[in-house]
């Protein structure tokens, strides 16, 4: 199966939509204490695609071997996770371990793309 995953975040909230066929479920959450207002806006965008792929993977709408859409509005995190290369920001470095660990375990299938901020469905959500 395919689907699309939007995701957003800023110092106090973070946002994920998963779009799969005629589908979309969004959700957003409150950071939780230890993040609320302590982390950047691009660092909770992190946060963001790291829970998006966890929930939807917990709620079986993402499965094993499925191909997911990564679809970011953020052109440093595109470029970040297109290329492998590290970043200077600990925290974002975790991030994506964990972010890679979930999808090399799931052994989904991952394509990014990068749109204009009008067509992030889950910038609309934070």
């Amino acid at each position: 199966m395919e689907h699309i995953l939007f995701f957003d975040g800023n110092s106090k909230r973070i946002s994920w939509v998963i779009q799969t066929d005629n589908s979309i479920v969004e959700q957003k959450r409150e950071h939780v204490e230890i993040y609320l207002d302590k982390v950047t806006n691009q660092q909770s965008k992190y946060i963001g695609l790291h829970i998006g792929i966890f929930w939807g993977i917990g709620t079986f709408i993402i499965k094993n071997e499925d191909i997911v859409k990564i679809t970011t509005d953020d052109k440093t995190v595109f470029e970040h996770l297109i290329s492998n290369q590290k970043s200077d920001d600990e925290f974002i470095e975790k991030r994506t371990f964990f972010i890679r660990q979930l999808i090399e375990q799931r052994k989904l299938k991952i394509k990014y793309e990068l749109v204009e901020s009008e067509k992030n469905l889950a910038a609309k959500k934070t």
